[in-house]
């Protein structure tokens, strides 16, 4: 369970309490309850030049290994609207997004995942401030990829795409 000490409606300590199957903070004097809400990641499949533009992480987890453009969607934020920003963040690529690919989250990840397919509409392919590169690759040659899901997420973009060519 996460750390929190106190109250952040009264102020007073937390103690772990069993609700609901869960052990979940709760205040030792109003009785307020703290629940540990997930984080959502936007990321997108980005085509260009009939090749996946991809990005070499600069930071843990995956420091160094490959990954398609994602990031953290902002409070408040359109997911959407994050998906596109953390592309362009990331790669210095404008996006069209086409498609919703899927949903992802798995036993013990604080994460889910929303991934996009995407067509690059602008910019220049660059690698932004938390990136140590950014490429083309052939789908069918990926590089190291950062995450275990991200191959089986590439596959599934790619088997909803033969299915939709003419």
């Amino acid at each position: 369970m996460n750390e929190i000490h106190h109250c952040y409606h009264c102020g007073a300590p937390m103690e772990p309490r069993p609700l609901a199957g869960h052990t979940r903070p709760v205040c030792t004097s109003c009785g307020m309850v703290h629940f540990l809400d997930p984080k959502l990641v936007a990321g997108v499949i980005v085509e260009m030049d009939r090749k996946l533009v991809m990005i070499k992480r600069d930071l843990e987890p995956g420091q160094g290994l490959w990954t398609f453009p994602a990031g953290f969607v902002d409070r408040g934020e359109v997911v959407e609207t994050a998906a596109k920003r953390e592309v362009r963040e990331e790669t210095g690529l404008e996006v069209e997004l086409t498609e919703l690919v899927g949903v992802y989250s798995m036993d013990g990840d604080t994460n889910i995942l929303l991934v996009y397919a995407g067509k690059a509409m602008g910019g220049q392919l660059q690698a932004g401030e938390e990136v140590q590169e950014a490429d083309l690759f052939d789908p069918g040659m990926l590089p190291p990829l950062a995450f275990k899901r991200d191959g089986s997420i590439i596959q599934q973009w790619r088997e909803r795409k033969t299915l939709t060519l003419p």
